[in-house]
């Protein structure tokens, strides 16, 4: 196939970058792309999506590569990459910023963040904005600013036959509020975003509380704790809490999260949880915090996870059951956890049918996932997590997207009652069905 006639930076096969070109954030992928193509403005888009069309070459979408299943790459295809667009522009006039798909979000929080305001992004680093945005964006700030979604007011996206759209609120409404929650992929690239800004917040509180090797009886404590603690809370603290087993930390459960306000207001609410092995506030910038959430998170990792939607909270026997479920890790496994992500506040001040985000009532988000390092445990730590995921459905409702997995009726469990309004907006902009991948909206 000749991909010279691709424009932006080409790498296939038999080029040195290659091998580290097609690598995905999660190294337990490994797909061999016939090309990739780096795009590195809108046309270099169009005629990636018209190479594929006319050669019949199917495409994958990628920006931050970190789909947990990889479906932003696979085998001998063409993966068009738009990590390049990656500009930003920031207009305080109108309180708004302006990204290209590509941007990522450490690009965005040193950006937004580094002139004073707050985003609702998430925590890695490297994970695309868009990407991120698309399949609705929890993060540390969701509870007091929203969805990451919800603070988007205009998209571009290249369609199916090549042309530019511009969705918001006036000019293509249908695939607007698609966009907000409804996936990557599905619809188009999305090439650039815009959001509405909160107003400037110089300074937060980061919370870590860690309590490490500890029995089952005191991991649900905690855990019983933080459920209580999340009723009628203000909804300027946001706290994940992952209950762990690990090699290097033994059993434990560890509460990671952002309070906007100063130390001493977060140590008057948090003072209950003041037993772990470690109790740090630190009150630094939002930048500061922003940057220390991300540097916690490794370059790269190996794993499988999953992610669902909690609506009540479990008694002190259905947490022991889960716990269950990782007293033992897969062989080769280095860290397992059940992770709740906390939500309400402003995430359920929006209707569910408002976006494609479905979920809007979940109390909390659950994830779960298993980690290792190597490659022959692989098929081992997969199944693994698959089995106790379906476990863990049980308890549970609905799939996060942005948590993906490979399962059974995924279009019901990602987008709920949305899904046939989805379809009609799939069929509308894709009648094709030109944008398909493993999980893709079928119509």
């Amino acid at each position: 196939m000749n991909f010279k006639k691709l424009t932006g930076k080409v790498i296939t096969k038999d080029d040195f970058e290659y091998e580290e070109s097609r690598q995905a954030w999660n190294r337990a992928i490994q797909k061999y792309p016939q090309a990739m193509v780096y795009c590195q403005n809108e046309e270099n888009v169009m005629n990636a999506l018209k190479f594929s069309k006319e050669n019949k070459i199917p495409f994958r979408i990628r920006s931050g590569s970190h789909h947990y299943e990889g479906y932003s790459t696979g085998n001998d295809l063409l993966v068009i990459d738009v990590s390049h667009l990656n500009k930003i522009k920031l207009d305080e006039v109108n309180q708004i910023v302006t990204v290209e798909g590509g941007v990522r979000n450490r690009e965005l929080y040193e950006a937004v963040c580094g002139a004073g305001y707050p985003f609702p992004g998430g925590g890695c680093p490297t994970v695309g904005v868009a990407g991120f945005t698309l399949g609705g964006g929890w993060g540390y700030s969701s509870r007091l600013y929203g969805l990451g979604c919800d603070s988007l007011i205009e998209a571009e996206v290249i369609d199916y036959k090549g042309d530019k759209l511009v969705a918001n609120h006036q000019m293509n409404p249908d695939l607007y509020w698609a966009l907000k929650g409804g996936g990557s992929g599905n619809f188009g690239v999305v090439t650039k975003l815009t959001y509405k800004l909160p107003e400037k917040m110089a300074m937060c509180t980061l919370v870590n509380i860690d309590y490490q090797r500890v029995s089952v009886e005191k991991v649900i404590e905690v855990a019983s704790r933080y459920q209580q603690f999340f009723k009628d809370l203000d909804r300027r603290l946001n706290l994940k809490m992952a209950m762990y087993n690990s090699e290097t930390k033994g059993q434990g459960v560890r509460l990671t999260g952002i309070f906007y306000g100063t130390k001493e207001e977060a140590d008057a609410l948090l003072n209950q949880f003041n037993d772990g092995t470690d109790y740090d506030l630190d009150y630094m910038s939002v930048l500061e915090a922003n940057r220390a959430v991300q540097d916690s998170h490794p370059d790269f990792e190996k794993y499988r996870s999953g992610g669902r939607f909690i609506y009540r909270h479990y008694t002190e026997v259905e947490l022991k059951e889960m716990l269950h479920l990782i007293e033992v890790r897969a062989e080769g496994s280095l860290y397992t956890a059940i992770t709740f992500y906390g939500v309400g506040g402003a995430v359920s001040d929006v209707s569910p049918q408002e976006s494609a985000y479905y979920y809007r009532d979940a109390i909390f988000i659950l994830g779960f996932q298993s980690v290792w390092e190597e490659s022959k445990y692989a098929p081992t730590n997969r199944q693994w997590v698959e089995e106790r995921f379906k476990i863990l459905s049980t308890y549970t409702e609905g799939s996060f997207i942005n948590f993906p997995i490979a399962q059974q009726n995924y279009e019901k469990q990602y987008y709920g009652e949305n899904l046939p309004r989805l379809k009609l907006v799939k069929a509308k902009y894709d009648p094709d069905n030109f944008f398909n991948f493993e999980q893709g909206i079928k119509w």
